[in-house]
C-alpha cells in the first residue's frame, strides 16, 4: 500500500468517497512533493517519459478520447487505484481533458452524471471541461 496525496496539495480532487486524485498540465512544472504512483496522461501524442508507472490515452486537444471503450476502462482502474495510490491525471493545459477524466471519475464515485462537471468545476478548477461535447460525454458516462 502506498500515501494518497495530501488533501491540501496542488491540484487535488477529493471525490466523495474521500479518494484523492490530482490533476494537472503537463505544460507546467511537477508541483513539489510527492510524485505519483500511478499517472494516466491524456493526450493526443505519446507522453513523456517518467520514472513512475503511467498509461497513455490516446485524446486529441479539444476532443474526446478516441476509444470511449479503452477511456472507460482507464478511468475505473484510475479510480480504483486512488483508494491507496497516489494517481495523477494529467493533459496539455490540465483543464479539458484533465477535467473531463475527473468528472467521468466523480461519476464512478457516486456524483450523478449531470452534476459531475459542476462538481469538478467546484473543486478542482471553474474552468475544467471546456467543451460542449466534453460536457456531453461526462453526462453519457456510466459507472
Amino acid at each position: 500500500m502506498t500515501e494518497t496525496w495530501n488533501a491540501t496539495d496542488p491540484g487535488v480532487l477529493r471525490l466523495p468517497s474521500g479518494r484523492l486524485v490530482r490533476g494537472r498540465g503537463l505544460r507546467h512544472p511537477l508541483p513539489a512533493g510527492p510524485t505519483p504512483t500511478y499517472a494516466v496522461y491524456l493526450l493526443g501524442k505519446q507522453p513523456p517519459q517518467v520514472p513512475w508507472e503511467s498509461r497513455w490515452l490516446v485524446w486529441p486537444d479539444f476532443r474526446l478520447p478516441r476509444s470511449r471503450t479503452e477511456a472507460e476502462h482507464v478511468f475505473r482502474e484510475a479510480w480504483e487505484r486512488a483508494a491507496e495510490e497516489r494517481v495523477e491525471l494529467a493533459c496539455g493545459g490540465g483543464r479539458g481533458r484533465t477535467g473531463t477524466a475527473l468528472a467521468c471519475l466523480a461519476v464512478l464515485d457516486g456524483v450523478p452524471a449531470d452534476r459531475a462537471v459542476e462538481f469538478v468545476r467546484r473543486h478542482y478548477d471553474r474552468h475544467a471541461v471546456e467543451t460542449p461535447w466534453q460536457k456531453r460525454y461526462v453526462r453519457r458516462f456510466t459507472a
